[in-house]
């Protein structure tokens, strides 16, 4: 009963595109209201392993219970060495260790890259699992945006988070960074 991190496949996409929809339908870390399809999580894992960012997942006993990635911060050239993480577990994993084991993999491998930073935006200053995982791993808080969304009746703010990849900010980068189309 091991829990494994591995780069994800296309195989796992119907586990993925369930652990996303149970999050939309049930959770404050993504603002979307309605669960996208298949077909659109695919288009949306490509885009990450197009830029050749890590897409990661977790898995015991041959089921996924989770997954991770890294997308772009924003599309501007200055910010292809930030990275901003995204991690999601399925019901049956909350308080697991699951999204713990994907963050510092995700990590990781954005070391690996060359990458400086990782920013989390979290949805609901409420959502103290999100913020203490992210804190346990080295995240700083850097600010609180009010009011951002509103999702199940309310109002949810985002949490801003930083945390610095290899040297961070004390040296030059020494990779290429991301390939970014600016707009």
């Amino acid at each position: 009963m091991t829990l494994t991190v591995r780069p994800s496949t296309e195989a796992d996409l119907p586990a993925i595109t369930a652990i996303y929809g149970w999050n939309v339908l049930n959770g404050l870390g993504t603002f979307e209201e309605v669960p996208p399809e298949a077909a659109e999580m695919a288009r949306r894992r490509a885009a990450i392993l197009e830029k050749a960012l890590p897409y990661l997942v977790a898995e015991q006993d041959g089921v996924v219970l989770g997954y991770a990635y890294a997308g772009p911060f924003r599309l501007r050239a200055a910010y292809r060495y930030t990275v901003e993480d995204s991690v999601y577990v399925g019901p049956e994993a909350v308080g697991r260790g699951v999204g713990r084991a994907l963050l510092s993999e995700l990590i990781t491998a954005c070391e690996a890259l060359g990458l400086r930073q990782m920013v989390a935006v979290i949805g609901d200053s409420g959502n103290a699992a999100s913020i203490g995982l992210h804190q346990a791993l080295g995240f700083a808080p850097t600010g609180i945006a009010p009011a951002m969304g509103y999702k199940f009746e309310r109002w949810v703010d985002l949490v801003w988070m930083t945390r610095p990849l290899g040297p961070g900010r004390d040296a030059p980068p020494n990779a290429p960074g991301l390939r970014l189309s600016g707009v």
